[in-house]
C-alpha cells in the first residue's frame, strides 16, 4: 500500500500571488474538481494505491460564506486566514473552499471519488475525533440527527451524556485577545486544557469532545450507557463509508478511549469491512491496545522509525540505531505506517531537516522498503518541496502551512495548469520525481517488497573493518525465489563495501553456502555480479547519500 497525501486546497491553486495571510481572492484555492482523471492517473503512476485527501470536511475560517447558509466564524478563534482542517465545523459536510460551486460541494466531492475510483485508486479522508471548532454547528446534519453540545447540561463540568465538557461558572476567558468573543460557560480546549484560560499555543480554536472520561473526577470511565458522543461519532463514520470513502486517517487517536475505537471500528467494519483505519499514535506502550483492542488496521510509526531516520540523517544518531526499530514493533511491523513527510512534520529538503532532497534518500529507501508496512508520500516530497515560504500564521517553520491560502510552487509547476507533466520542473525535480515512482512502483511489483521476510545484516558487520554501520545500513529482503540486498550510505562520501553475510542468513533465506549470482541494481538498472558466500565478502558499490535494491539472481 502507497498512500499519497495530498491538500485539494493546495493542489490545483495556480495563483501565484502568495501574499501573507492573503484571503481566498487575493491567493486562490485548489478544488475537489482540479483532480481530473489526468490528475489521478499521474498520481497513481508514481505508485500510489491510496489518494489520503487532507481537509475536505468543513472546518472553520475566517472567509464569509454566510450569505450561501454557512455561519460566520468569529476570526479571533480562527487560526489562519483559511483555518485549520482540523477545526472541523461540520463533520457532515464539505469544505466550501473546495467546491467550484458552493451549494454543490457535496456532490463534487461524491464525484472526485468516483473520478478516484476510476482511476483504480482508493480514497481515505482525516476523521477528526477528539475536538471540533469552538463554534461548531453542523447545517448538514442528516434527519433527526442532533448537533454535537445539543442538549449538554451545561453547568455540569462533566456528564457521561455531554458532548463537551465545561468550566462551570467561568468565561472564555484565553491569555491573549479575543476580540469580543464570548462563550459561557468555557469549554475545554482541545489539546486537554481543563482550564477557561488557554494560552496562544494551545489549541484554542478547538473544544475537547467528552468520550466518558471523568478528567477532573479522577479520570473514572463511565462507559455504560454507552455515551452519547460514541454514538455521534459512530454515526460520523457510517455517513462517510456509505459516501464510498475507503478509509479514515484518525487524528490524534490516542486522545480518545481505545474502549470507544473498538466498539465503533467493529460496527464500521460489519457494515462496510474493505475500509480501514489509521490512527495518529505516538505512544509505544499503547501500540499494541490500539491494535487489537482499538481494531486500528494501521498507526504511525512516529515516534520509531520516523524519529530515528531523521536524527541519522542529521548526524545525532548512529545508522545501526535503526535497528532497534523493527525490534520494538517487529511482531505488529505490518501494522506500522511509515513515512518521511506529512503535514505536522518538517519537509525532508527544508533548513530544519535535510537541507536538500538527495541528503534524504538513503532514508527514503530505508522507509519504503525496511518491512510490508504500508508507506506515504506527502505531496511535494517527490518534488523536493522545501516548505520554506512564509505564508503567514504558520510562519517560516520547514512546514508547507495547513492554515493559509497559499500555493506551492514545486506542486504548482508540475500540476501545470492540469497538465501534470514535468516540462515546468527543473531538472533534478525531474530525476527526483523518476526515483520516487521507481521506488513506489518497486514496492507493488517486487514481492520480496510487498509479501517478503527481513533478514537484518547489521549484527555480523559491526566489526567489520570493510563496512561502517555508523554510515552505512543493509538487510535481506525475500519472497520465494525472490531475493533483494538493500543497502543504503548516508554518508557524504561514495563507498566501495565489503559485507559479510553470515552462514546464519544463507541458512534462513534456504541459500546454498557458496554461489555465484548475477545482480541489477533495481534504482539505476546497472548489473553486477558477486559470490554469495559465508567466507567471502560481498561487494557493492554506493554514491554518497544513496542506495542500492540489489535482485539477486
Amino acid at each position: 500500500m502507497n498512500i499519497y497525501q495530498v491538500l485539494p486546497r493546495l493542489f490545483g491553486n495556480e495563483n501565484t500571488t502568495n501574499k501573507p495571510h492573503g484571503t481566498l481572492e487575493e491567493n486562490g484555492c485548489g478544488k475537489l474538481n482540479d483532480f481530473t482523471p489526468k490528475a489521478l492517473q499521474a498520481i497513481k503512476k508514481l505508485g500510489i494505491t491510496h489518494v489520503w485527501y487532507t481537509g475536505v470536511i468543513e472546518h472553520a475560517t475566517q472567509t464569509d460564506y454566510s450569505t450561501l447558509g454557512i455561519a460566520l466564524d468569529h476570526k479571533s478563534i480562527v487560526k489562519g486566514i483559511a483555518g485549520s482542517p482540523y477545526a472541523i465545523k461540520d463533520y457532515y459536510d464539505i469544505d466550501p473552499d473546495l467546491a467550484v460551486d458552493v451549494n454543490n460541494r457535496m456532490k463534487e466531492f461524491e464525484a472526485m471519488i468516483e473520478r478516484t475510483h476510476k482511476a483504480e485508486l482508493k480514497v481515505i479522508i482525516d476523521f477528526v475525533p477528539n475536538h471540533v471548532a469552538r463554534q461548531y454547528k453542523s447545517d448538514a446534519k442528516p434527519g433527526k440527527t442532533k448537533d454535537l453540545g445539543q442538549g449538554d447540561r451545561t453547568d455540569w463540568n462533566f456528564s457521561q451524556q455531554n458532548n463537551f465538557y465545561y468550566i462551570s461558572n467561568e468565561a472564555f476567558n484565553p491569555q491573549f485577545d479575543v476580540d469580543g468573543y464570548e462563550e459561557f460557560p468555557a469549554k475545554v480546549t482541545g489539546n486537554d486544557q481543563f482550564t477557561a484560560s488557554p494560552s496562544i499555543t494551545d489549541w484554542y480554536e478547538t473544544v475537547k469532545l467528552n468520550y466518558g472520561v471523568d478528567y477532573m473526577g479522577g479520570r473514572e470511565k463511565y462507559f455504560d450507557p454507552v455515551p452519547d458522543t460514541w454514538t455521534k461519532m459512530r454515526d460520523i463514520l457510517l455517513f462517510w463509508a456509505k459516501k464510498k470513502v475507503d478509509g479514515f486517517r484518525c487524528d490524534m487517536a490516542e486522545m480518545v478511549p481505545v474502549e470507544f475505537w473498538g466498539w465503533a471500528i467493529q460496527q464500521v467494519k460489519e457494515k462496510f469491512p474493505h475500509v480501514i483505519f489509521i490512527a495518529e499514535v505516538y505512544n509505544p506502550d499503547e501500540y499494541r491496545n490500539y491494535i487489537y483492542n482499538g481494531k486500528f488496521d494501521f498507526l504511525y510509526d512516529k515516534v520509531g522509525l520516523y524519529d530515528t531516520l531523521r536524527a541519522v540523517t542529521q548526524g545525532q544518531a548512529s545508522v545501526g540505531s535503526i535497528t532497534n526499530c523493527w525490534q520494538a514493533v517487529n511482531d505488529i511491523q505490518t501494522h506500522m505506517l511509515n513515512f518521511l513527510e506529512n503535514h505536522d512534520e518538517q519537509r525532508v529538503a527544508s533548513d530544519f531537516f535535510a537541507g536538500k532532497p538527495e541528503n534524504a534518500l538513503p532514508a527514503v529507501i530505508i522507509s519504503a522498503t525496511l518491512s510490508n508496512s504500508p508507506f506515504m508520500t506527502y505531496s511535494g516530497q517527490e518534488l523536493g518541496e522545501r516548505g520554506m515560504d512564509t505564508e503567514g500564521f504558520s510562519g517560516l517553520d520547514g512546514r508547507t502551512s495547513i492554515f493559509d491560502y497559499w500555493s506551492v510552487n514545486s506542486i504548482r509547476n508540475w500540476h501545470n495548469n492540469g497538465k501534470l507533466n514535468q516540462e515546468k520542473l527543473t531538472a533534478d525535480q525531474q530525476q527526483l520525481q523518476s526515483f520516487y515512482q521507481k521506488l513506489l512502483t518497486l514496492r507493488l511489483k517486487e514481492k520480496a517488497l510487498s509479501e517478503g521476510t527481513f533478514y537484518d545484516l547489521m549484527w555480523v558487520n559491526y566489526e567489520n573493518p570493510n563496512f561502517n554501520p555508523e554510515k552505512q545500513y543493509t538487510f535481506f529482503r525475500q519472497c520465494e525465489n525472490d531475493l533483494l540486498l538493500i543497502v543504503v550510505n548516508f554518508d557524504d562520501q561514495d563507498v566501495t563495501l565489503g559485507i559479510h553475510i553470515p552462514l546464519h542468513a544463507l541458512d534462513f533465506l534456504n541459500l546454498p553456502a557458496e554461489k555465484a549470482v548475477k545482480c541489477v541494481d533495481l534504482l539505476s538498472g546497472e548489473k553486477t555480479t558477486g559470490i554469495l558466500s559465508a567466507q567471502k565478502l560481498f561487494n557493492v558499490g554506493i554514491k554518497r547519500k544513496n542506495g542500492v535494491i540489489l535482485k539477486i539472481k
